[in-house]
């Protein structure tokens, strides 16, 4: 073959030849490669810290909560649930929403019969929580359970990582404190 066809037919080996020899472009062609993974492992550890983080924050939340009640405040100033709710709320509303928080508190009977648990939740047609929470701090002596809980929402990561923990999606983070109110409380 010989005039423009084999011309033609030369240049386009050349090209390809030179293509591939060619690697200015190795770098950005490595790092689409390995980007992807990589981001999804950088959001799979942030939504993770967040929901280890909110978690300890409600533990610490909880343990100062149930020393107002173990200690008698609660019951001296005769606080009602909305108020203690309040009062746990306003300890964390960096990281929550006091509509979200849910505080069950209740006298067991016996260590053996406290509840410290995770309750399965119940939900409405708009997906709130239909659960009624009791809140009992009791008298001087009484075992008393204090949980507090809170749906935190998470979102389906890359790779398919997922923290739920609920039929809705969300996690649920739960601290719990059983503890006997001290005497004269």
């Amino acid at each position: 073959m010989t005039g423009p066809q084999a011309t033609t037919r030369r240049r386009r080996g050349g090209r390809c030849a030179a293509f591939a020899r060619d690697s200015r472009g190795a770098t950005a062609v490595e790092f689409a490669l390995v980007a992807a993974p990589f981001l999804a492992l950088i959001i799979a550890l942030i939504q993770t810290f967040l929901v280890f983080f909110a978690q300890q924050l409600l533990e610490s939340v909880v343990r100062q909560s149930a020393r107002l009640v173990m200690t008698g405040q609660v019951q001296s100033a005769q606080m009602t649930q909305a108020v203690f709710k309040q009062k746990v709320c306003d300890q964390v509303v960096i990281l929550f929403t006091c509509s979200g928080l849910m505080v069950d508190m209740q006298v067991a009977t016996s260590w053996s019969a406290a509840n410290t648990g995770i309750p399965t939740l119940t939900f409405d047609g708009t997906g709130a929580v239909t659960n009624t929470w009791q809140y009992d701090p009791g008298n001087s002596g009484d075992i008393v359970v204090l949980r507090v809980m809170y749906q935190w929402p998470v979102f389906l990561g890359p790779l398919g990582f997922n923290l739920s923990n609920l039929s809705n999606g969300n996690r649920l983070i739960m601290s719990s404190a059983a503890f006997q109110n001290e005497p004269g409380s």
